[in-house]
């Protein structure tokens, strides 16, 4: 079996977990989210405030698929209670952000200058909330952990992190080494 499976998944107070066939939805604080699972590998049981994942069967694929099913439970658990969060660094000489809001679909977006000759608008998927600390942070929070990295990822893709000035859109916890420009 596998060593992540094995753990069982503590419910916090005010989670709601209620399994069906081929998915368990999970109810919080901070909103609700459904985890699919497969049926012909995994089993979940649910107890008044335990979760425990289980492979049907003693092959790889179900001890692998258990494992699997038992860390995306807990991030889908852990999202609900508490909420996830990432923090971006606007890195340049006139790189900054802003909040507004389109008149055409009335749904909030990022302006992002970032060096180019023409503002960057980012819209922000519905589940994910941004704030902006300064003109030059950005904080990016919601309850699904894969939909929060992949709206930081994508913003940090409008501009990698360069090397030799250390320009860019950067995580807050990144560190860029510098590398020496080329002598003559």
């Amino acid at each position: 079996m596998s060593r992540v499976a094995q753990n069982p998944i503590n419910i916090p107070a005010g989670v709601r977990v209620s399994c069906t066939e081929a998915q368990v939805t999970i109810e919080g604080v901070k909103g609700t989210l459904t985890c699919s699972i497969k049926q012909d590998k995994t089993q979940v049981l649910v107890d008044e405030n335990q979760i425990r994942v289980k492979p049907i069967n003693k092959s790889r694929e179900a001890d692998a698929q258990s494992g699997t099913v038992r860390a995306l439970l807990y991030n889908t658990v852990m999202g609900v209670a508490t909420g996830f969060e990432k923090k971006l660094k606007l890195v340049g000489v006139g790189y900054k952000a802003e909040l507004f809001i389109e008149p055409d679909i009335q749904r909030k977006s990022l302006k992002l200058s970032l060096g180019y000759s023409h503002p960057i608008i980012y819209k922000i998927p519905e589940g994910v909330t941004v704030e902006l600390n300064a003109p030059t942070e950005v904080t990016i929070r919601g309850c699904d952990k894969q939909l929060v990295g992949q709206v930081a990822a994508e913003i940090r893709n409008f501009r990698l992190p360069e090397p030799y000035k250390g320009k860019g859109v950067l995580y807050s916890y990144e560190k860029i080494k510098l590398k020496e420009t080329k002598k003559k």
